[in-house]
């Protein structure tokens, strides 16, 4: 069973820049569609970014589109999502996710990492 784990979430000023880090235990991606979803406090989660793992074909929501970027390292096995010029609206805890690409279930998740912006 593949495990995912985030990291590099923390506190940072609006106009700032953190990058998150997903990495794979016990499994591949290959096969996969890597995404990254987060959920703000009395909200439902929200897809935020995609990207195919043989392609490298890219989704983005509308509300990050140019200031996010998601990007994976076959060698290390891991997806990132680089945020940039972040607001205080982008406070949520991100979870990393995969699903088989011909699929539309997400099948595996991780803990989160809590992303906070300050004003």
């Amino acid at each position: 069973q593949v495990q995912l784990v985030e990291s590099g979430g923390g506190l940072v000023q609006a106009g700032g820049s953190l990058r998150l880090s997903c990495a794979a235990s016990g499994g591949t991606f290959s096969g996969y569609v890597l995404g990254w979803f987060r959920q703000a406090p009395g909200k439902v989660r929200e897809f935020v970014a995609s990207i195919r793992w043989s392609t490298g074909s890219t989704v983005y929501a509308d509300s990050v589109k140019g200031r996010f970027t998601i990007s994976r390292d076959n060698a290390e096995n891991t997806i990132y999502l680089q945020m940039n010029s972040l607001k205080p609206e982008d406070t949520a805890i991100y979870y990393c996710t995969r699903r088989i690409w011909t699929l539309r279930t997400w099948d595996s998740w991780g803990q989160g990492t809590q992303v906070t912006v300050s004003s």
